[in-house]
């Protein structure tokens, strides 16, 4: 566990740690950049870099943690990566379902193996499910989050790389936007975003702004038309 500075989240849980590029979002990965320094640090869940990975003396730490707590389940990588072993995903997903006071929020590039395995896995009612869509491109992972059932279905716009006209947010609980950080961030258009404030507040689904992003994101920060977004699903009111 690794309490963060993500500003929609409490803490993380890595029992998969590592991934590989599918995407256009993938280009600049924080989490690529964080595993080689630790790697070069001699953390050794990280002694492989930055491929994927399970760890499984990670599986038993949510059950020590006795407060309820809001987390990211593999911050460092992706659950639904093709390397991991459906047996592997079975059980965090037991993890979650015996730990019914934390809320967790996974998070996939691979929509398609998510979908996949949803009709083979146990859902419990503390599991939110997201999918990244970075670009217009990219939108066929909304339809596939939507057969999931999960009992929140979120989006990560982050990083937005370009509009998105053919967004859908029919089924879509909560969507949370964000620019892409980093030395060699590219940049995010105040007009990308707008519409998809917009379509939430049309739609009723809570929209967060994580971040301008940026080489200095702390100062770019993440104010957009004089306020801060932070909205969150109504069954997250009293965890974080």
């Amino acid at each position: 566990m690794s309490a963060t500075s993500i500003e929609w989240t409490e803490v993380t849980w890595n029992p998969v740690t590592g991934c590989s590029k599918i995407s256009p979002g993938c280009l600049n990965c924080y989490a690529e950049r964080m595993a080689k320094r630790l790697q070069a640090m001699g953390q050794p869940n990280y002694r492989d870099g930055f491929a994927p990975r399970t760890h499984e003396h990670m599986l038993r730490v949510p059950s020590t943690w006795s407060k309820p707590r809001m987390v990211f389940v593999n911050s460092m990588g992706d659950l639904f990566h093709e390397d991991i072993a459906f047996e592997f995903v079975e059980r965090v997903f037991e993890v979650m379902r015996d730990t019914p006071r934390h809320t967790y929020q996974l998070l996939t590039k691979r929509a398609d193996r998510m979908a996949d395995l949803a009709p083979m896995l146990d859902w419990p009612a503390n599991v939110w499910m997201g999918v990244t869509v970075e670009d217009n491109e990219r939108l066929a992972r909304v339809d596939r989050l939507r057969s999931v059932p999960a009992a929140v279905r979120f989006l990560s716009v982050e990083p937005l790389l370009g509009p998105l006209p053919d967004l859908d947010l029919a089924g879509i609980d909560w969507v949370i936007v964000g620019g892409e950080s980093g030395p060699r961030a590219r940049r995010l258009e105040h007009e990308w975003v707008v519409p998809i404030r917009d379509a939430c507040s049309d739609s009723g689904v809570p929209f967060f702004f994580k971040q301008w992003g940026g080489a200095r994101k702390k100062a770019a920060g993440r104010v957009l038309d004089d306020r801060v977004w932070s909205e969150m699903p109504v069954s997250a009111i009293g965890v974080a």
